[in-house]
């Protein structure tokens, strides 16, 4: 039963990747996301209901246009793939619960920033602003990861670690921006990323923020390397470090406890 339960969250998944598609496509132009109705972006026919088909119109369209033929590309359809994955692993971790609620609208929402980050190299003020202030509202009902075990009174626990974690998050980036400007004498990370930082924090709480940061900066780091190794990437050209961070904090809001209370124990080890 809870394989056709989580099949079926897949089959929502993708259906709601159709949607954040829509928002990545429509965001950073500045165009609404309600209008117009869906379109090929090649000859501006309105696509039918049996073009939209989540992954399986994209593969029997063979990645064409059906009006046009103009080649469709890829993204579209690891963005479905992606977030039906994502709806069935939060329905296999958690369940029909809040938390899954809250993991699949987190991921939804960084999955949004990091591939717009990673095509237009922007974190928008317009996607991070309101997202911190329904952080704070989700933070009433679900605390960051590291209260769920804790037997507190809330929500006001919530809410205080969500503002710590905001702080410490946008201040240790704020920290890395104002030395890499001082070294470099240009933006090696934008300011987005610096409040990127504080909604990560608004999100994890004051411990995992720093997880999600570092883990973050270490992917991009190896990522980097690899590119510059196989000379897909010149020396000086910028990394989108807010589609790292997007990766690194869905893990830490999964499996973020598991992976401190490993290194700490490490550490006593």
């Amino acid at each position: 039963m809870d394989v056709i339960f989580a099949l079926v969250s897949a089959m929502f998944g993708a259906a709601f990747g159709s949607f954040l598609n829509v928002c990545i496509d429509r965001l950073p132009a500045g165009k609404s996301i309600l209008h117009p109705p869906s379109h090929c972006d090649s000859c501006q026919h309105r696509l039918s209901p049996a073009d939209l088909v989540p992954l399986f119109s994209y593969l029997w369209l063979r990645r064409r246009c059906r009006y046009c033929g103009a080649t469709i590309p890829w993204r579209p359809f690891w963005v479905e793939l992606g977030t039906a994955l994502l709806f069935a692993l939060s329905y296999w971790f958690f369940g029909l619960s809040v938390q899954f609620a809250v993991i699949v609208f987190y991921g939804s929402l960084f999955l949004v920033i990091g591939i717009i980050d990673l095509e237009h190299q922007l974190v928008l003020n317009k996607v991070s602003y309101p997202a911190m202030a329904l952080a704070l509202v989700v933070a009433v009902f679900q605390p960051p990861p590291e209260l769920l075990a804790l037997n507190l009174a809330w929500p006001w626990p919530g809410v205080i670690s969500a503002l710590m974690g905001g702080a410490i998050g946008f201040l240790f980036l704020l920290f890395a921006y104002g030395i890499t400007y001082a070294i470099y004498r240009t933006e090696a990370i934008g300011f987005g990323d610096v409040k990127l930082a504080g909604l990560i924090g608004l999100v994890a709480g004051p411990r995992l923020v720093l997880l999600s940061l570092t883990l973050g900066a270490v992917l991009g780091g190896v990522v980097g390397i690899i590119l510059l190794s196989l000379k897909l990437k010149k020396r000086k050209e910028p990394l989108p470090l807010g589609s790292f961070l997007a990766i690194t904090t869905m893990l830490s809001l999964i499996w973020g406890t598991d992976i401190l209370n490993w290194y700490l124990g490490l550490l006593h080890f």
